[in-house]
């Protein structure tokens, strides 16, 4: 049977599982919008700009485990989403992009609406395609779930040029595709894990340094289909066994129970003084399912000078990439901690190591001075902590300083349950992809934390929370300033703060009130816990306004350039 590539669009979408797909419709991609509306099966979510699809895609994939679908039109339909799909890229993100094109009639020539995708996209995808036949559409569908999902995750784009979609071919069915050169290493090499076994029997002070290949491994499995690897619960097997301490990465938070006595809390720039100080005089380090990114390391030349090194990976091209190690493990990270548990790994005695651990951890870094008269934003991540604890809670944040405050003083207990941009920082990821989270499952209490700068970035996407009637749950810290910026400007530029000042703030609560989304506000630290009680017991979307501490910076922190042993403690001493 002959169908339509539009029709054939569909078919392919639903044999890969999808439900949902994220888009903003344009002429050119109509043909698909005409067969959407026929379909009583897959959901489509309109958001209000093309950016926001792709976060709230990302927000659905990291909440799920399955692949988010983004569904665009050409030209600047399709160029907004780039800063999405480089977000993806970064944080190892499965989506698929699909962007109409012009006719390839018209292809080069300059046509309206017209934008060269695949060179655009090509630094910042696994890999792009754009579709010559409509024959060719199924199986490049299917490929591209493979390539999305299978060893390091990632976004994959998919170009339409409308004859494609107008055009007619028979459907080829789903198999089991493999990419002609792109087949990743899942299972480690035995040789390997002996190497690391010998290196840990060796170690009186080790760390265990994970990284969000750890969460990757958990909902896909290195793309290993029917796999039972839980790489969550190997992990904390694996430290029960060896006793050592671990610290998370802030895209691997919820990997490990953040209230676990072996959780020394994040690490790097701004990392616990016990995470840091623990990498900084180690032994040795075991670095699973991270990348020694420069907001880990810092200053490379004094990063944990004294340690040998493990680096697991599933990406290849990641070991020895940053930082040279002893040994480098090519797997899935559940696969790796399944063999190391195997191998009959040991304790060893660390117990002068947990001393030194202890006596940096007595330092309590992340204290601070309370007030009855400004609220902290520390306090604020507290309570929300102490109101929500006993709760199913999904926490996503925009990015800046209340995404640290979230990430030093909410201890998230279970994987995927915390959406933030890591590797590209991306103001205006928090909204759409919180949407997203929701969007998975309308049953779950979903939370956004965000800054009155970062909100402000896609704050159209409120137009979707009011479409969609999502009970999405907003906390803004509001210091009208873009606050992690103004952070550096005190710290390294004498406090002048160039164009950091939201001089012009818009009133909150009547834009709130504009898409029927109960608002409130607080700004007395005494009536924090009960605003924040109310505005979490409400039914539908809520926003609660709170005005925090303008002058308050994230502590500790590594500044640029420093080692984990030069941390900037704020008031302590």
């Amino acid at each position: 049977m002959l169908l339509k590539g539009a029709e054939i669009f569909i078919k392919a979408l639903k044999e890969q599982g999808v439900d949902t797909i994220f888009g903003y419709p344009g002429a050119v991609i109509l043909p698909i919008y005409d067969e959407l509306l026929k379909d009583d099966e897959l959901k489509h979510i309109l958001v209000r700009q093309e950016s926001g699809a792709v976060h709230a895609a990302e927000g659905y994939a990291k909440s799920t485990g399955k692949v988010g679908v983004v569904l665009v039109t050409s030209g600047p339909g399709a160029t907004n989403t780039v800063t999405g799909i480089t977000d993806a890229m970064m944080d190892s993100i499965p989506v698929i992009c699909f962007s109409g094109q012009v006719a390839s009639n018209l292809i080069g020539n300059d046509a309206f609406q017209e934008a060269d995708m695949i060179g655009i996209t090509r630094p910042s995808t696994k890999h792009s395609y754009l579709i010559k036949d409509t024959k060719d559409l199924a199986r490049i569908i299917h490929e591209a779930f493979y390539v999305a999902t299978t060893g390091r995750p990632g976004p994959v784009l998919i170009d339409l040029p409308k004859d494609v979609l107008t055009g007619v071919a028979e459907y080829t069915p789903k198999i089991d595709i493999k990419h002609k050169t792109y087949n990743p290493k899942i299972i480690p090499d035995v040789d390997k894990i002996d190497e690391a076994i010998q290196l840990i029997k060796e170690a009186k002070a080790p760390i265990i340094y994970c990284g969000g290949g750890v969460l990757n491994s958990y909902a896909f499995k290195g793309g290993l289909k029917n796999s039972k690897t839980d790489s969550v619960e190997l992990l904390k097997e694996f430290v029960k066994i060896t006793n050592m301490p671990i610290t998370l990465t802030l895209p691997a938070l919820g990997c490990f129970d953040g209230e676990d006595e072996h959780f020394l809390g994040m690490c790097g720039m701004h990392g616990t003084y016990e995470a840091n100080m623990a990498m900084h005089g180690c032994d040795l380090m075991i670095c699973l399912g991270a990348r020694f990114d420069d907001r880990v390391t810092s200053n490379i030349k004094g990063f944990s000078p004294n340690s040998k090194k493990i680096h697991i990976d599933i990406d290849k091209s990641s070991i020895n990439k940053n930082i040279m190690v002893d040994v480098g493990i090519v797997g899935d990270a559940g696969e790796v901690l399944k063999e190391l548990i195997k191998t009959g790994v040991k304790v060893n005695d660390y117990s002068d190591w947990w001393k030194r651990i202890e006596t940096w951890r007595s330092m309590n870094c992340l204290r601070y001075k309370d007030s009855d008269e400004i609220i902290k934003p520390q306090k604020v991540i507290e309570t929300l902590y102490e109101l929500t604890k006993d709760k199913d809670t999904y926490i996503a944040t925009e990015v800046g300083q209340h995404q640290m405050w979230t990430a030093q003083y909410y201890k998230f207990r279970k994987p995927l349950h915390f959406m933030t941009s890591c590797g590209l920082g991306t103001m205006g990821y928090g909204l759409p992809s919180s949407i997203g989270t929701l969007i998975a499952d309308r049953t779950r209490t979903v939370i956004l934390v965000a800054g009155d700068s970062s909100f402000q970035m896609n704050i159209q996407e409120l137009g979707t929370v009011l479409q969609e009637q999502i009970p999405l749950k907003m906390i803004i810290l509001n210091n009208h300033f873009m606050g992690m910026v103004k952070q550096h400007q005190d710290l390294f530029y004498q406090k002048r703060h160039a164009s950091t000042k939201m001089d012009a703030q818009p009133d909150l609560m009547k834009i709130a009130d504009a898409y029927n989304i109960k608002a409130l506000s607080v700004k007395n630290p005494l009536e924090l816990k009960d605003k924040m009680k109310e505005w979490l017991n409400h039914d539908g979307a809520t926003l609660l306004n709170v005005m925090i501490d303008e002058n308050e910076h994230v502590y500790p922190m590594i500044p640029a350039g420093q080692s984990h042993n030069t941390m900037l403690l704020g008031g302590l001493k």
